[in-house]
């Protein structure tokens, strides 16, 4: 009896160290994923804050070319 309990013993330590790491790899995954979305968007960002910058200075060389 005492061998069996010891047996269920390591089996449920062997299984919660295997959920632990799945569990692990599933948060390490997520955490990738919003770190990628995260700089996709600050790239798509980043490109539309310079082409208004560009823009507006084409306006602003063109203003001063007016006068």
């Amino acid at each position: 009896m005492a061998n069996n309990t010891k047996e269920r013993s390591r089996a449920e330590a062997q299984f919660k160290k295997t959920q632990k790491q799945q569990e692990g790899a599933a948060a390490v995954a997520a955490y990738v994923t919003e770190a990628d979305a995260v700089r996709a968007k600050t790239a798509r960002l980043r490109e539309l804050r310079l082409a208004k910058e560009a823009a507006d200075k084409a306006v602003n060389d063109q203003s001063e070319l007016d006068n």
